[in-house]
């Protein structure tokens, strides 16, 4: 069997369209259509089927397509395996991360790697959590920095930071005489929350709610920088990480301890379970060792 015909399959039951697979890769329909009818002779199976309006993987085809990914990723292995065995500790990770904590701790990162590993490079990649786990799950990126908790039966978990929550406030506000704020007395006040997309909106809503109230959203931010605006603003204020305090200065902002219940932003770097590391990957995930 050629791993052509693997590759072309494999593009088809991606898109489940030899049309939508010929644009997408270096492969005319007339050759993608003949190395399908090719690996299908060979296994003596159907691979799609094609009598509806779209194409559809027969049960033989989900198992050739589980397989020729796996067969694919083998392939892509081989470079790095002998680049690690001729070159040693150097080359390329891809590490994955949601674009908040890249700001707050990728350069730091980064220096830190420059400083200890001058030969091995990172390429970043900027996600919401949830698709750099599938991006990490599908071996596409070597890690990734997520927040917690994730699913231990697919990841490694190297735990990273564990940050506490403040309330922050306009300096006007009569939260900011207080010494610390129990999240129950949120419970009036307008919040302003990163947007939906971002698992800190998840989980402070679902902290409202375990001690028993809905919040009420103000606005809602992608910026981190904005949201604080808005609070000095006083359009409401916010709960951000104490990591977020450490990278501005605003005089019309009060931050405020959170208490009853505290309120932690775990984030862990998380690499698929059974998977080859690469000598880089190794001394990357060496530096987070306590």
């Amino acid at each position: 069997m050629d791993l052509k015909d693997f590759n072309a399959f494999i593009e088809v039951a991606n898109h489940l369209s030899f049309t939508k697979a010929a644009e997408h890769s270096y492969m005319s329909q007339p050759s993608l259509s003949k190395s399908v009818k090719k690996l299908e002779e060979e296994l003596n199976v159907i691979l799609f089927n094609r009598s509806t309006r779209n194409l559809q993987l027969t049960d033989a085809g989900n198992i050739v397509y589980s397989q020729g990914q796996q067969i694919q990723n083998l392939v892509a292995e081989l470079p790095t395996l002998l680049e690690d065995l001729v070159e040693g500790v150097a080359g390329e990770i891809k590490i994955g991360m949601p674009p908040l904590i890249g700001t707050l701790f990728f350069p730091q990162i980064a220096k830190n790697l420059q400083s200890n590993f001058p030969n091995i490079t990172i390429e970043l990649h900027e996600h919401g959590a949830k698709v750099v786990e599938d991006l990490v799950d599908k071996g596409q990126i070597d890690a990734g920095i997520i927040v917690l908790p994730t699913d231990t039966e697919i990841f490694n978990v190297q735990p990273f930071i564990s940050d506490k929550f403040f309330v922050f406030v306009h300096r006007d506000h009569p939260f900011a005489s207080r010494d610390a704020i129990a999240l129950s007395d949120l419970q009036d006040e307008k919040l302003i929350l990163f947007s939906k997309s971002f698992a800190l909106h998840r989980y402070i809503i679902g902290a409202c709610k375990e001690v028993g109230f809905n919040p009420t959203i103000s606005y809602e931010s992608s910026q981190w920088d904005l949201i604080i605006e808005l609070v000095a603003a006083k359009l409401g204020i916010t709960l951000l990480p104490q990591s977020i305090s450490e990278k501005f200065s605003n005089d019309q902002i009060k931050i405020v301890p959170l208490k009853e219940p505290p309120l932690l932003w775990k984030l862990g770097i998380v690499t698929k379970k059974d998977s080859y590391h690469s000598f880089a990957l190794k001394k990357f995930m060496e530096m987070f060792h306590k």
